[in-house]
């Protein structure tokens, strides 16, 4: 199958994998890979610094738990991209300790500035962080996901978006919880116009002119 494919496809460059078996990739997705497998290792290494600095229990079980999901993550994808066949077992869907409950509305708050010392950082500062860092990865997978040739990477790369999309959620609901991300509201009016400003697109087949 594989000469088959070189054949139709002079271009690709079938790499061997660890059996001594080929399969092709681009080298396009190679580098959004790497750039995902860097992602990770930043994102669990900072998960390590804060760590220490964390006072609130319960933050401090949310980063325990995302960070043995994110290392589980990371070990099916260096097993993915080394081999090009599924990996030892399959990708799993983080579950969140957090309810879906939002709060909305500002309430009075000190203006915010940056910190001066390590000692000055809060539970605030590193959940900040952490939400930063799953964002970014979760968009890293998302683009690395949209043109992977190898169909087994593009699937793993794919099933790990939703788990970090769901990592940054419970994060935001725990800041939202504590006062920390504030979720502003606009005028009920406002709120409505916007809310009934579209309607639904005509379906089925268009009459060829």
């Amino acid at each position: 199958m594989n000469q088959q494919m070189n054949m139709t496809n002079p271009s690709a460059s079938p790499i061997p994998n660890n059996n001594g078996q080929t399969f092709n990739v681009g080298g396009h997705e190679v580098m959004d890979v790497h750039e995902v497998l860097g992602g990770l290792i930043g994102a669990q290494e900072q998960y390590m610094l804060y760590r220490p600095h964390i006072q609130d229990q319960e933050l401090l079980h949310i980063l325990d738990h995302q960070s043995q999901f994110m290392a589980d993550q990371y070990n099916l994808m260096v097993e993915t991209l080394s081999t090009g066949q599924d990996p030892s077992k399959p990708t799993s869907s983080y579950k969140m300790n957090q309810n879906n409950n939002v709060i909305y509305g500002l309430k009075p708050s000190q203006p915010k500035k940056p910190k001066q010392s390590v000692n000055e950082l809060t539970d605030d500062c590193i959940s900040s962080f952490m939400l930063g860092l799953l964002k970014t990865n979760a968009t890293a997978l998302t683009t690395a996901s949209l043109e992977a040739t190898n169909p087994v990477m593009r699937r793993v790369l794919a099933d790990s978006i939703p788990n970090f999309v769901e990592m940054a959620y419970e994060v935001f609901l725990y800041q939202n919880k504590n006062g920390y991300y504030q979720v502003p509201v606009l005028q009920a009016q406002d709120m409505q116009q916007i809310r009934t400003g579209f309607s639904k697109a005509t379906t089925g087949q268009q009459p060829l002119m």
